[in-house]
Protein backbone atom coordinates (compact mmCIF):
# COMPACT_ATOMS: atom_id res chain seq x y z
CA UNK A 1 0.00 0.00 0.00
CA UNK A 2 1.34 3.20 -1.35
CA UNK A 3 1.29 6.65 0.90
CA UNK A 4 1.67 9.90 -0.54
CA UNK A 5 3.98 12.16 1.51
CA UNK A 6 2.69 15.09 2.69
CA UNK A 7 3.95 18.52 1.58
CA UNK A 8 6.21 19.91 4.32
CA UNK A 9 5.31 22.73 5.94
CA UNK A 10 6.57 26.09 4.90
CA UNK A 11 10.11 26.94 6.57
CA UNK A 12 10.58 29.78 9.22
CA UNK A 13 12.62 31.35 6.14
CA UNK A 14 9.78 31.60 4.08
CA UNK A 15 7.30 32.21 6.58
CA UNK A 16 9.67 35.29 7.60
CA UNK A 17 10.00 37.09 3.87
CA UNK A 18 6.05 36.49 4.01
CA UNK A 19 5.72 39.19 7.10
CA UNK A 20 8.56 41.13 5.57
CA UNK A 21 6.73 41.34 2.19
CA UNK A 22 3.29 42.45 3.84
CA UNK A 23 5.00 44.75 6.30
CA UNK A 24 6.56 46.41 3.00
CA UNK A 25 3.73 46.41 1.20
CA UNK A 26 1.73 48.54 4.05
CA UNK A 27 3.94 50.59 4.57
CA UNK A 28 4.25 51.58 0.74
CA UNK A 29 0.66 51.72 1.24
CA UNK A 30 0.96 54.37 3.64
CA UNK A 31 3.50 56.42 2.31
CA UNK A 32 1.49 56.56 -0.81
CA UNK A 33 -1.65 57.90 1.46
CA UNK A 34 0.53 60.03 3.51
CA UNK A 35 2.15 61.84 -0.12
CA UNK A 36 -1.70 61.84 -1.39
CA UNK A 37 -3.00 63.93 1.27
CA UNK A 38 -0.91 67.00 0.27
CA UNK A 39 -1.77 68.96 -2.65
CA UNK A 40 1.24 70.44 -3.52
CA UNK A 41 3.19 67.50 -3.32
CA UNK A 42 0.59 65.98 -6.19
CA UNK A 43 1.19 69.22 -8.09
CA UNK A 44 4.69 68.43 -7.94
CA UNK A 45 4.57 65.01 -8.99
CA UNK A 46 2.49 66.17 -11.76
CA UNK A 47 4.73 68.33 -12.96
CA UNK A 48 7.85 66.19 -12.94
CA UNK A 49 5.84 63.09 -14.42
CA UNK A 50 5.29 65.73 -17.37
CA UNK A 51 9.11 66.93 -17.45
CA UNK A 52 10.06 63.53 -17.71
CA UNK A 53 7.46 62.74 -20.28
CA UNK A 54 8.54 64.99 -22.24
CA UNK A 55 12.47 64.37 -22.20
CA UNK A 56 11.40 61.01 -23.27
CA UNK A 57 9.49 61.26 -26.09
CA UNK A 58 9.81 65.19 -26.25
CA UNK A 59 12.11 64.88 -30.03
CA UNK A 60 9.61 62.99 -31.28
CA UNK A 61 6.07 64.53 -31.24
CA UNK A 62 7.28 68.23 -32.28
CA UNK A 63 6.11 69.79 -35.20
CA UNK A 64 9.42 71.12 -36.42
CA UNK A 65 12.11 68.64 -35.48
CA UNK A 66 14.88 71.04 -37.58
CA UNK A 67 14.29 73.51 -35.87
CA UNK A 68 16.19 71.99 -32.97
CA UNK A 69 19.36 71.72 -35.01
CA UNK A 70 19.59 75.31 -35.96
CA UNK A 71 17.25 75.56 -38.99
CA UNK A 72 17.32 79.10 -41.28
CA UNK A 73 13.71 80.36 -42.52
CA UNK A 74 13.83 83.77 -42.00
CA UNK A 75 10.52 84.29 -43.53
CA UNK A 76 8.71 83.39 -40.78
CA UNK A 77 11.36 85.19 -38.29
CA UNK A 78 9.98 86.54 -34.53
CA UNK A 79 6.38 85.67 -35.15
CA UNK A 80 3.86 85.82 -32.48
CA UNK A 81 2.32 82.98 -31.18
CA UNK A 82 -0.61 81.47 -33.12
CA UNK A 83 -1.66 77.61 -33.91
CA UNK A 84 1.12 77.11 -36.25
CA UNK A 85 3.77 78.32 -33.83
CA UNK A 86 2.38 78.11 -30.52
CA UNK A 87 5.15 79.77 -28.46
CA UNK A 88 5.87 82.18 -31.85
CA UNK A 89 9.13 81.96 -33.86
CA UNK A 90 12.93 83.48 -32.78
CA UNK A 91 15.22 85.83 -34.79
CA UNK A 92 16.44 82.67 -37.41
CA UNK A 93 12.45 81.86 -37.34
CA UNK A 94 12.83 78.83 -35.52
CA UNK A 95 10.03 77.64 -33.88
CA UNK A 96 10.70 78.23 -29.96
CA UNK A 97 7.95 75.56 -29.05
CA UNK A 98 9.84 73.12 -30.77
CA UNK A 99 13.25 74.44 -29.22
CA UNK A 100 11.90 74.33 -25.40
CA UNK A 101 10.89 71.24 -26.36
CA UNK A 102 13.36 69.71 -27.22
CA UNK A 103 15.83 71.37 -24.30
CA UNK A 104 13.55 69.39 -21.90
CA UNK A 105 15.97 66.50 -22.35
CA UNK A 106 19.13 68.32 -22.45
CA UNK A 107 17.85 70.14 -18.94
CA UNK A 108 17.11 66.56 -17.79
CA UNK A 109 20.57 65.19 -18.68
CA UNK A 110 22.28 68.14 -17.34
CA UNK A 111 20.01 67.79 -13.68
CA UNK A 112 20.73 64.34 -13.53
CA UNK A 113 24.44 64.41 -14.37
CA UNK A 114 24.83 67.14 -11.76
CA UNK A 115 22.64 65.19 -8.82
CA UNK A 116 24.39 61.80 -9.45
CA UNK A 117 27.80 62.62 -10.02
CA UNK A 118 27.41 64.93 -7.14
CA UNK A 119 26.11 61.98 -4.74
CA UNK A 120 28.49 59.26 -6.02
CA UNK A 121 31.25 61.72 -4.59
CA UNK A 122 29.54 62.76 -1.44
CA UNK A 123 27.55 59.91 -0.03
CA UNK A 124 30.76 58.06 -0.04
CA UNK A 125 32.75 60.31 1.80
CA UNK A 126 30.14 61.72 4.19
CA UNK A 127 29.31 58.38 5.37
CA UNK A 128 33.13 57.72 5.87
CA UNK A 129 33.49 60.81 7.84
CA UNK A 130 30.41 59.79 10.22
CA UNK A 131 31.03 56.39 10.96
CA UNK A 132 34.85 56.19 11.20
CA UNK A 133 35.32 59.45 12.62
CA UNK A 134 38.98 60.64 14.19
CA UNK A 135 41.29 62.10 11.74
CA UNK A 136 39.55 60.70 8.63
CA UNK A 137 36.40 62.84 9.30
CA UNK A 138 38.59 65.38 10.53
CA UNK A 139 40.49 65.49 6.87
CA UNK A 140 37.55 64.93 4.87
CA UNK A 141 34.75 67.74 6.75
CA UNK A 142 37.97 70.19 6.26
CA UNK A 143 38.31 69.96 2.84
CA UNK A 144 34.57 69.80 2.13
CA UNK A 145 34.42 73.37 4.17
CA UNK A 146 36.75 74.92 1.81
CA UNK A 147 34.28 73.96 -0.75
CA UNK A 148 31.40 74.91 1.42
CA UNK A 149 33.12 78.80 2.12
CA UNK A 150 33.03 80.10 -1.09
CA UNK A 151 29.54 80.23 -2.93
CA UNK A 152 28.44 77.92 -5.32
CA UNK A 153 27.99 79.86 -8.77
CA UNK A 154 31.11 82.12 -8.23
CA UNK A 155 32.77 78.82 -7.95
CA UNK A 156 31.03 77.14 -11.02
CA UNK A 157 31.97 80.72 -12.98
CA UNK A 158 35.36 80.70 -11.77
CA UNK A 159 35.89 76.69 -13.01
CA UNK A 160 33.73 77.31 -16.41
CA UNK A 161 35.87 80.34 -16.89
CA UNK A 162 39.02 78.36 -16.63
CA UNK A 163 38.12 75.31 -18.77
CA UNK A 164 36.08 77.38 -21.21
CA UNK A 165 32.08 78.14 -22.01
CA UNK A 166 30.86 74.44 -22.47
CA UNK A 167 27.92 72.47 -21.51
CA UNK A 168 29.92 69.75 -20.47
CA UNK A 169 32.41 72.29 -18.93
CA UNK A 170 29.32 73.80 -16.92
CA UNK A 171 28.36 70.03 -16.09
CA UNK A 172 31.95 69.46 -14.63
CA UNK A 173 31.75 73.04 -12.58
CA UNK A 174 28.64 72.23 -10.84
CA UNK A 175 29.08 68.90 -9.95
CA UNK A 176 32.26 70.47 -7.98
CA UNK A 177 30.23 72.75 -6.81
CA UNK A 178 27.29 70.44 -5.15
CA UNK A 179 29.20 67.29 -3.77
CA UNK A 180 29.89 68.95 -0.14
CA UNK A 181 26.33 69.51 0.10
CA UNK A 182 25.95 65.98 0.36
CA UNK A 183 29.06 65.24 2.32
CA UNK A 184 27.17 67.38 5.20
CA UNK A 185 23.79 65.10 5.12
CA UNK A 186 25.36 62.10 4.61
CA UNK A 187 28.23 62.35 7.59
CA UNK A 188 25.39 63.80 9.69
CA UNK A 189 23.34 60.78 9.41
CA UNK A 190 26.19 58.31 9.65
CA UNK A 191 27.51 59.94 12.72
CA UNK A 192 24.29 59.32 14.39
CA UNK A 193 24.32 55.85 13.13
CA UNK A 194 26.93 54.64 14.50
CA UNK A 195 26.32 54.88 18.24
CA UNK A 196 22.80 52.62 17.47
CA UNK A 197 22.16 49.29 19.43
CA UNK A 198 22.15 47.33 16.23
CA UNK A 199 25.49 48.95 15.07
CA UNK A 200 27.08 47.95 18.20
CA UNK A 201 25.64 44.51 18.36
CA UNK A 202 27.30 43.88 14.58
CA UNK A 203 30.39 45.04 15.51
CA UNK A 204 30.32 43.36 18.81
CA UNK A 205 29.56 39.95 16.48
CA UNK A 206 32.59 40.56 13.96
CA UNK A 207 31.10 42.23 11.28
CA UNK A 208 33.43 44.54 8.65
CA UNK A 209 33.47 48.23 8.62
CA UNK A 210 32.34 46.93 5.17
CA UNK A 211 29.27 45.00 5.79
CA UNK A 212 28.01 47.52 8.43
CA UNK A 213 28.26 50.20 5.74
CA UNK A 214 26.74 48.63 3.35
CA UNK A 215 23.41 47.06 5.06
CA UNK A 216 23.30 49.49 8.50
CA UNK A 217 24.68 53.02 7.65
CA UNK A 218 24.23 53.38 3.77
CA UNK A 219 20.24 51.60 3.86
CA UNK A 220 19.44 54.29 6.48
CA UNK A 221 20.54 57.12 4.69
CA UNK A 222 18.62 56.83 1.57
CA UNK A 223 15.19 58.34 2.82
CA UNK A 224 17.23 62.15 3.64
CA UNK A 225 19.12 61.38 0.24
CA UNK A 226 16.39 60.97 -1.93
CA UNK A 227 14.50 63.76 -0.44
CA UNK A 228 17.94 66.20 -1.13
CA UNK A 229 18.05 64.87 -4.82
CA UNK A 230 14.69 65.23 -5.83
CA UNK A 231 15.02 69.27 -4.94
CA UNK A 232 18.40 69.38 -6.41
CA UNK A 233 17.19 68.62 -9.44
CA UNK A 234 15.83 71.38 -10.50
CA UNK A 235 18.14 73.37 -8.50
CA UNK A 236 20.80 72.06 -10.73
CA UNK A 237 18.74 72.56 -13.77
CA UNK A 238 18.45 76.52 -12.83
CA UNK A 239 22.14 76.88 -12.21
CA UNK A 240 23.12 75.12 -15.42
CA UNK A 241 20.36 77.67 -17.07
CA UNK A 242 21.86 80.90 -15.21
CA UNK A 243 25.52 79.40 -16.84
CA UNK A 244 24.07 79.50 -19.92
CA UNK A 245 22.12 82.80 -19.44
CA UNK A 246 25.59 84.33 -19.40
CA UNK A 247 26.92 82.65 -22.08
CA UNK A 248 29.14 79.96 -19.93
CA UNK A 249 26.96 77.36 -20.08
CA UNK A 250 25.28 75.60 -23.98
CA UNK A 251 26.58 77.73 -27.04
CA UNK A 252 23.10 78.51 -29.62
CA UNK A 253 21.71 76.68 -31.79
CA UNK A 254 21.85 74.43 -28.51
CA UNK A 255 18.10 74.36 -27.50
CA UNK A 256 19.09 75.20 -24.05
CA UNK A 257 16.61 76.99 -21.81
CA UNK A 258 19.01 79.51 -19.93
CA UNK A 259 21.01 80.62 -23.69
CA UNK A 260 17.50 80.87 -25.24
CA UNK A 261 16.62 83.38 -22.66
CA UNK A 262 20.16 84.82 -22.85
CA UNK A 263 19.30 85.86 -26.63
CA UNK A 264 15.91 86.45 -26.07
CA UNK A 265 16.35 89.09 -23.82
CA UNK A 266 17.79 91.61 -26.27
CA UNK A 267 14.52 91.17 -28.29
CA UNK A 268 12.52 92.31 -24.82
CA UNK A 269 10.16 93.70 -24.59
CA UNK A 270 8.85 93.91 -28.45
CA UNK A 271 9.20 89.91 -28.96
CA UNK A 272 8.31 89.11 -25.37
CA UNK A 273 7.52 85.26 -26.37
CA UNK A 274 10.88 84.60 -26.81
CA UNK A 275 12.16 84.66 -23.50
CA UNK A 276 8.54 83.96 -21.77
CA UNK A 277 8.86 80.34 -22.60
CA UNK A 278 12.00 79.19 -21.61
CA UNK A 279 11.47 81.06 -18.76
CA UNK A 280 8.09 79.48 -18.07
CA UNK A 281 9.30 75.98 -18.41
CA UNK A 282 12.52 76.35 -15.96
CA UNK A 283 9.77 77.69 -13.63
CA UNK A 284 7.75 75.01 -13.62
CA UNK A 285 10.81 72.49 -13.55
CA UNK A 286 11.81 74.13 -10.51
CA UNK A 287 8.46 74.53 -8.64
CA UNK A 288 7.82 70.50 -9.31
CA UNK A 289 10.66 69.34 -8.31
CA UNK A 290 10.64 71.10 -4.96
CA UNK A 291 7.18 70.55 -4.45
CA UNK A 292 7.73 66.69 -5.00
CA UNK A 293 10.67 67.15 -2.87
CA UNK A 294 8.83 68.66 0.02
CA UNK A 295 6.26 66.18 -0.45
CA UNK A 296 8.80 63.09 0.30
CA UNK A 297 10.47 64.98 2.90
CA UNK A 298 7.15 65.23 4.55
CA UNK A 299 6.26 61.25 3.73
CA UNK A 300 9.92 60.12 4.28
CA UNK A 301 10.67 62.12 7.50
CA UNK A 302 7.30 63.40 9.32
CA UNK A 303 9.69 64.73 12.37
CA UNK A 304 11.95 67.29 9.63
CA UNK A 305 8.71 69.35 8.92
CA UNK A 306 7.91 69.73 12.57
CA UNK A 307 11.22 71.44 13.92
Amino acid sequence: MSTTAAAPPAGPRLARLRVEHAGLFRQMRFFAWTFARSPSALLGLALVLAFLLLAAIGPWIVPYPEDAQGAVNLARRLQPPSSAHFFGTDEMGNDIFTRVIVGTRTSFWIGLTITGLAALVGVPLGAAAGYFGGRMRSVIMRVTDVFLAVPGLVLALAIVASLGPGILHGVLALTIVWWPGYVRLIEAKALTLRSEAYVEAARTMGASHGWILRHHILPNCISPLVVKASMDMGMAILAAASLGFIGLGAKPPAPEWGAMISVGRTFMPDWWWYSAAPGLFIFLTVLGFNLFGDGLRDTLDPRSSKG
